[in-house]
């Protein structure tokens, strides 16, 4: 390709996040990659090109990296949304939050009214008990919108399902007798609606619309979380557990492959219902699928649930308000095994950890299997570990693994986590994002999409400020700078999903993603880094306004 097609770009300011050059004016692209970023006169020499002035007066840092969500958040938009704060969908529309069950009810009822065909269930997503008091949803709760319709609310976490009775039928789960610890039951010893973990959930979620394969394979739900990628600055994004089923690789290698589709995708296959073997088998055979912008070849499995909904693994003492402890996922042999199998194929691996002691659990694991299976470099990550403590930051350091935190937890249930799960103290240290790096662990953050909304800025200001929604800061020794919370957005994301060689910073030879922002993240008072605005992308030297998105 000729010099002409050299583009150099020039900007207010560039962040790199490349300590050779944290800052420049201008950089040049061409055929989609970073030729070179400083002032005009050095890029110059690379021979012919023309100057745009698009971004003159707006600030470019690398594209923005989302470690940890899923592509679902864009499938979930065609539910009704019954969460409890306003949300934005991906066409810029806010939804209002509901205030309380009775409103959740009062929506769900509506919506049925809407309903054509008389087979058709109703489903909607983001639920959480935990807002309204000590009080769970049942199925007579839903029962009172429809006794004939199967009904199912999907919970903000994603581990839990509330389905009315009807559906429960359809599921043969409406009778005594069962004994399940995803399935609670009632005063009557019939389940009471609320279905919690994988196992229970896939027994009725296909009656519901939440059936896993459907979800994975739906076409419109990935372009509608490409759409919220370029509002909200992300040009690679996880799909952190997808069971990737042949037909919905087929899609997704097709979509992601359009001309104009603005975001890099890295699906994860989730570890259920397979062996170790055949997990890390599928994985290899996924990764020689991969393309540019669909990355294919890693696992991810699930140790616990959600420490909202109760199903998190905690050490001793357990839970603020007495519940019972949580669900195990994964039993450790199977970890163990797939860890060593892992290893030993250089397969990457994303674990899911939410309560300390299903961190100790994976630590454990992943020591004994590095033990027989010695691996430098293998950046296998403990997504969540919410509760990790300075002890287990070490370990992890040791070991070698890298963290993906959770800060956004701080402002949708920092509240509900000092006050009922896990009490004040332990509420202090949650996603101890300084810890983990005073103990030299690689650092992610993420939001967890669609579990929270998509939106790495808005991570970056929870990891900054550890406010609650009520205004509680949540241990102030464990905020960051925002300078770091904006690594851990672009290089910090890319190091734990080996993608630090071709993204994450803007620096020679690296792909032309670049997240496009109104204002300076780095000059604006840290409690307004939320509020950056956030113009577009450009990704792989494509450009994407949000406004056209």
């Amino acid at each position: 390709m000729s010099t002409s097609s050299i583009v150099v770009y020039r900007a207010r300011r560039i962040l790199t996040m490349n300590p050779a050059r944290p800052e420049a004016t201008h950089v040049a692209v061409r055929e989609g990659r970073i030729l070179g970023v400083g002032p005009l006169e050095e890029l110059t020499g690379w021979g012919a090109h023309t100057l745009d002035e698009t971004f003159a007066d707006k600030v470019l840092m690398p594209g923005l990296v989302e470690g940890h969500s899923h592509a679902s958040e864009g499938t979930f938009w065609r539910y009704l949304y019954l969460g409890r704060f306003d949300r934005m969908d991906p066409d810029g529309k806010v939804w209002p939050g509901a205030p309380s069950i009775e409103e959740i009810v009062s929506r769900l009822a509506q919506a049925e009214r809407g309903l054509s065909s008389k087979d058709e269930p109703l489903s909607g997503w983001g639920l959480d008990p935990i807002y309204y008091g000590d009080r769970r949803v049942v199925r007579a709760d839903f029962d009172r919108v429809s006794t004939t319709r199967a009904v199912g609310v999907m919970h903000a976490s994603g581990h839990i399902l509330n389905v009315n009775s009807r559906a429960l039928e359809l599921a043969g789960l409406l009778r005594p007798g069962i004994n399940h610890d995803g399935i609670p039951l009632g005063p009557d010893g019939l389940p009471t609606g609320e279905l919690k973990g994988p196992e229970a959930m896939t027994l009725v979620g296909q009656h519901v619309g939440f059936d896993r394969e459907v979800l994975a394979n739906d076409e419109p739900g990935l372009r509608r979380f490409a759409k919220l990628c370029v509002r909200r600055g992300v040009t690679t994004a996880t799909d952190l557990a997808n069971l990737l089923p042949d037909d919905a690789v087929s899609m997704m290698r097709r979509v992601t492959g359009e001309a104009r589709y603005p975001v890099r995708v890295m699906s994860f296959r989730r570890f259920q219902g397979i062996t170790p073997r055949q997990a890390v088998d599928h994985a290899l055979a996924l990764a020689k699928q991969s393309t540019d912008r669909l990355r294919l070849g890693a696992i991810k499995l699930f140790v616990d649930g959600s420490i909202q909904g109760f199903s998190a693994r905690l050490r001793w003492p357990g839970y603020y308000n007495g519940a019972p402890n949580g669900l195990w996922y994964t039993p450790p042999e199977s970890i163990r095994e797939l860890y060593a199998l892992a290893l030993k194929e250089k397969v990457l691996v994303h674990s899911h950890t939410n309560g300390d002691q299903a961190t100790d659990m994976a630590l454990n694991c992943l020591e004994d299997a590095l033990l027989g299976q010695p691996a430098r470099d293998h950046r296998f990550t403990l997504q969540h570990c919410q509760l990790a403590d300075a002890a287990q930051f070490r370990r992890m350091s040791r070991l070698g693994m890298c963290a993906n935190l959770f800060p956004n937890h701080h402002f949708y249930w920092g509240d509900q986590h000092y006050e009922t799960t896990v009490g004040p103290e332990r509420a202090m240290r949650m996603n101890a994002c300084a810890s983990a790096l005073a103990n030299g662990v690689p650092l992610a953050i993420h939001s967890d999409a669609p579990v929270t909304p998509l939106g790495p800025i808005f991570t970056a200001w929870c990891a900054v400020n550890r406010l609650t929604a009520s205004g509680r800061v949540l241990g102030t020794s464990e905020r960051i700078s925002v300078a770091d919370a904006l690594r851990t957005i672009t290089l910090g994301a890319a190091w734990t999903l080996r993608l630090d060689g071709e993204l994450g910073s803007i620096e020679c030879g690296k792909r032309a993603d670049f997240c496009v922002l109104e204002d300076d993240p780095l000059a604006v008072d840290p409690a307004r880094l939320k509020d950056v605005g956030i113009w577009g992308t450009v990704q792989d030297g494509r450009l994407f306004p949000a406004t056209a998105a």
